[in-house]
């Protein structure tokens, strides 16, 4: 089955889709794949947990431990609160134990924490660096159930024992324009005449009611916007021991005192502003939506910010614009999306911070560039220039956190995005590079990364910043 646009724009909990939401995503999965089905979950009574590679590197400052015990407990982090998260991390750290598979209606008490847990950085599983091995005991010592995981970028999970069969069943099309490369959206788009935003549409639609498929696009952007609410009200510096302080909240401040009718001359100032929020509370353990990841959550409701209130129909009065605006905007950006997901990699950790800011600022582009009017042509040349200028970016995060310099990254790629989205315009959308080529060359950019670059911390910014 092809992607959908409810796989790559996801609701969870920060700091990262990687190393936050698909270790407890696949915590979960032990659970209902391996024990309930058997029915040995209430005979568990010890878990053993290995992180390999870059789980272990820097699940420290993603967020990592904590998720992995909060998916034992059988939490899923597109349900989860931040506030539930803090509150059960605290009682399992003071307990030194797990309400094991509590969520699915068992809760016995497993000793684990995360000292426990076998860190091996330096070991690097073939399938994928973000890997992570369980395995259920009962009393007697026997074995219950093990298996590996991979968390493989933007929340999504591949297992050891089901990964070749997930990929088979993922290649069957049930959809009436099936694409995962640019050559079969863009034939699609020529074949039919309708723009990319109505071809990934018409996908969707096959797979649930079209009316289902319009509430859902308008309740991510919700949860978009009240992600980025959230960060006006927060106060302090953001947690991790770097002591980065929360600009968020002052800026909104400064810039409502400024611009209170949102002129035109302030679009950057705003868009800047709601990338720096939504990452800040992303970096905080806030509910975010993965788009296509958490470290580079804030490129596309930023970016819309300058669809809903600058571009061409846009209005501040009118909610049906701005519903059509935010459902042409978003399926437009999940059509590209899809693109990076199948052609290369959307994980910092398998491709650099290209796979992540970059892949985002791409999507963005192509949905601003409908929604201002582009042909497909010049759609496809917004989301090429804007990966064009993010190839090789690394992934670097100062101290394993998601914070420097990931937040500002959004900004600038947000403001790349919407550049080159101009730029297609001002062009007739020929291009001498094509996006099926910017995306390849992603792709074995990323092979040919150095792996300390690779969401490790063990390269660039992350060790040349003296404080850390």
């Amino acid at each position: 089955m092809q992607l959908s646009l409810f796989d790559l724009f996801r609701v969870g909990i920060g700091p990262s889709s990687s190393h936050t939401v698909g270790p407890m995503r696949a915590a979960r999965l032990f659970l209902t794949e391996h024990l309930a089905p058997a029915g040995t979950v209430e005979h568990v009574s010890s878990v053993t947990v290995d992180l390999f590679g870059s789980l272990a590197a820097t699940g420290h400052g993603h967020g990592t431990f904590p998720a992995v015990l909060l998916g034992l407990e059988g939490w899923d982090p597109e349900t989860l609160l931040p506030a539930q998260a803090e509150s059960r991390t605290a009682d399992i750290q003071a307990a030194g134990a797990i309400r094991f598979a509590d969520r699915l209606g068992f809760g016995q008490p497993v000793p684990l924490r995360v000292e426990d847990f076998a860190m091996r950085p330096l070991t690097v599983l073939p399938r994928h660096t973000n890997a992570m091995r369980l395995k259920a005991y009962d009393a007697a010592g026997a074995l219950l159930a093990e298996d590996t995981y991979y968390s493989v970028g933007g929340g999504f999970v591949l297992a050891e024992s089901s990964a070749e069969e997930a990929a088979a069943a993922h290649q069957t099309p049930e959809v009436p324009h099936p694409f995962a490369s640019p050559e079969e959206l863009m034939a699609h788009v020529r074949a039919t005449g309708m723009p990319m935003s109505e071809i990934m549409l018409a996908d969707e639609s096959a797979l649930r009611s079209e009316k289902d498929v319009r509430e859902g696009i308008l309740q991510i952007w919700t949860v978009m916007e009240e992600c980025r609410n959230s960060a006006l009200t927060r106060s302090g510096p953001l947690p991790g021991g770097l002591k980065v302080r929360r600009r968020a909240p002052d800026w909104h401040a400064r810039l409502s005192a400024e611009d209170p009718t949102r002129s035109y001359a302030y679009w950057q100032e705003w868009v800047n502003l709601t990338a720096l929020a939504v990452n800040e509370e992303n970096a905080s353990g806030g509910r975010v939506v993965t788009a296509p990841t958490n470290g580079a959550a804030g490129i596309i409701p930023a970016v819309g910010v300058y669809a809903t209130h600058y571009g061409a129909g846009s209005s501040f009065a009118r909610a049906e614009d701005r519903e059509r605006i935010v459902t042409t905007y978003l399926l437009t950006a999940a059509a590209v999306g899809v693109l990076y997901k199948e052609q290369a990699s959307i994980s910092g950790a398998e491709v650099g911070c290209q796979g992540e800011v970059g892949s985002a600022s791409s999507m963005a582009a192509a949905g601003l560039c409908e929604v201002l009017g582009g042909t497909p042509a010049q759609v496809e040349n917004a989301a090429e220039i804007a990966m064009e200028h993010s190839l090789g970016l690394t992934c670097d995060p100062v101290g394993g956190l998601v914070q420097v310099p990931c937040i500002e990254r959004n900004a600038i790629a947000a403001g790349k995005a919407v550049n080159a989205a101009r730029m297609a315009l001002m062009g007739d959308g020929e291009h001498r590079v094509s996006l099926s080529e910017v995306i390849a060359t992603m792709r074995e950019t990323g092979k040919d990364m150095s792996e300390k670059y690779k969401e490790t911390a063990l390269g660039g910014l992350a060790v040349s910043v003296v404080e850390c």
